[in-house]
């Protein structure tokens, strides 16, 4: 797979996702084996405004390349202009939001709303290659529902506007994150396209990641089955290599990593903040482990990055050793 100077083979991406793919969450999953990062969808009016929380979600750095910065919007004009700003952080790519079906996006004709605007659609995409020498992909669904499947003509009006690469989610817009992601669609666009094209939507196994490779595709594109569980994308490649299962990450491993994200976002946002907005990453880093709902009670409630790594450290070794006990 090709897309401007970047050359994979059937790559592995991190799907973009509000308020987890931060960076520290990416670096996670590159250092995991995920090929390519997203950051979070960013809204091309408030780049353009310099809104310094705007600004903040699409910082990234040069371990976690090749990465690419996601933008939305409805106006052209914004888009090119936002385009600009991004070209600013230098990533190896720019990616268009045209898939996020939260309702007050599509009111306002961004994201999946310009699935029933085609001629707008075709305006942001030309608008935002335009403004940048930098490789441009599209990240979209199959269509506002089922009555209004139009992902081959839009497939291809991307590519005749100057897209290098297409991310199809799967489902319609009316779906959300409901029912399940239409695979066969993989094949049909496949055939209408010489650009890349990546699949996503409901890909949580390495068996997953198999048969969507089997459909054509050149990649594929991991979201909501990398939260609680990075790990997949080495689990995968180990599949696809091996066809054999890699275990699961045992109760140290998930310490560690858990640890180890936890440390990357304190160091990027500070240890105040960066504690408090890592709370929702316990769920899936705890999920499972014996004994754990005093534990994660008890992580809730605190403030500073070494009471909370006493408290897993010791949850660790009083784990192990139970561990002995039954052996």
């Amino acid at each position: 797979m090709k897309i401007g100077p970047i050359e994979l083979t059937n790559p592995l991406s991190l799907a973009p996702m509000e308020d987890v793919t931060e960076l520290p969450f990416r670096l996670i999953c590159k250092r995991l084996g995920a090929d390519m990062v997203y950051t979070e969808f960013t809204a091309s009016e408030a780049l353009i405004r310099d809104i310094p929380r705007a600004l903040h979600k699409i910082e990234i750095c040069d371990e976690e390349r090749p990465v690419g910065i996601q933008i939305f919007g409805g106006r052209p004009e914004a888009m090119k202009e936002a385009t600009q700003v991004v070209e600013k952080f230098k990533p190896d790519f720019i990616d268009i939001n045209c898939g996020c079906w939260v309702k007050n996006h599509v009111a306002r004709n961004e994201g999946a709303g310009l699935l029933r605007d085609l001629p707008l659609f075709e305006k942001i995409v030309k608008a935002t290659v335009c403004a940048t020498k930098l490789p441009v992909t599209v990240k979209t669904r199959l269509g506002w529902d089922d009555q209004n499947i139009v992902i081959s003509d839009v497939a291809k009006m991307i590519e005749q506007a100057g897209a290098k690469a297409l991310t199809l989610h799967c489902r319609t817009r009316a779906q959300a994150h409901n029912g399940f992601a239409d695979w066969s669609w993989l094949e049909k666009v496949k055939k209408v396209i010489s650009i890349p094209l990546i699949g996503n939507g409901d890909v949580t196994t390495p068996e997953d990641v198999k048969a969507m490779l089997e459909t054509g595709c050149d990649g594929v594109m991991i979201g909501r089955g990398a939260i609680a569980n990075p790990w997949i994308f080495k689990q995968a490649k180990h599949y696809l290599q091996t066809g054999q299962h890699l275990p699961e990450a045992n109760i140290k491993e998930r310490m560690q990593t858990c640890l180890e994200h936890l440390k990357l976002n304190v160091k990027y946002k500070g240890e105040k903040y960066g504690v408090q907005t890592f709370r929702k990453h316990y769920a899936g880093y705890l999920k499972g482990l014996p004994n754990i709902s005093a534990i994660r009670s008890q992580l809730m409630q605190l403030t500073q990055l070494e009471q909370i790594v006493q408290c897993l450290d010791k949850y660790l070794e009083e784990a192990q050793n139970a561990i002995i006990e039954k052996i």
